[in-house]
């Protein structure tokens, strides 16, 4: 005889209910930043809108600042630039026109040479005179040569000559005149530089 099978209990025994029971479910957790991960949050929340207002308003007064500085330079810039083109726009013609004055003056030696007296003699020292004057009214100014010491800045050495009178480095005489223009060089005085007495050069020379 066959031998029947009984049936096996599947219900869950009274453990494992009491374990499924037990058993909670855990709800997933939300991840937040940290202030440390996140710090424009940090900011946000710690900047205080009066504060952010200052700080904008510091900001600009400092532009402004700057650039208000800046357009005051250039206006300066401006107007020394302006000045000094009317102070030398008459530069070029009066470079131009001194060696006619040379000229015009040793004519005139010649003439006086010839007759001191004569209406032609004081007819040009007339206009010499007038000349002089034109040229004081544009800002030339003679430059002092004979006597003084020689400056390469405003003489030009033609050649050296001994002397017993004038100190050697200065200026024993003028080949041609020399100017300036509102404390700008125009031209330079062509000059003989004196190298002293003679016995002194010969002296230096042993």
């Amino acid at each position: 005889m066959s031998k029947k099978k009984t049936p096996q209990n599947t219900e869950p025994t009274s453990d494992n209910a009491n374990d499924e029971s037990e058993i909670e479910e855990v709800e997933p957790t939300k991840v937040t930043d940290s202030p440390e991960d996140n710090p424009d949050s940090t900011d946000q929340k710690d900047l205080d809108p009066i504060e952010e207002a200052q700080k904008d308003a510091a900001h600009w007064k400092d532009l402004a600042a700057r650039n208000q500085a800046e357009l005051d330079n250039y206006r300066k810039r401006m107007a020394r630039e302006k000045s000094d083109a009317i102070k030398f726009a008459n530069a070029s013609l009066l470079s131009e026109l001194l060696p006619v004055i040379d000229s015009f003056q040793m004519g005139l030696s010649a003439a006086i040479n010839e007759d001191p007296d004569s209406i032609i003699s004081k007819g040009m020292e007339m206009v010499q005179k007038q000349l002089e004057e034109f040229l004081t009214s544009q800002g030339a100014v003679l430059i002092s040569s004979v006597g003084q010491e020689f400056d390469p800045n405003l003489h030009e050495a033609i050649s050296q000559e001994s002397s017993d009178e004038i100190p050697s480095g200065h200026v024993i005489s003028e080949i041609r005149k020399g100017f300036t223009l509102n404390d700008r060089l125009l031209r330079a005085a062509n000059v003989i530089v004196s190298k002293g007495p003679q016995a002194e050069e010969t002296q230096n020379e042993s």
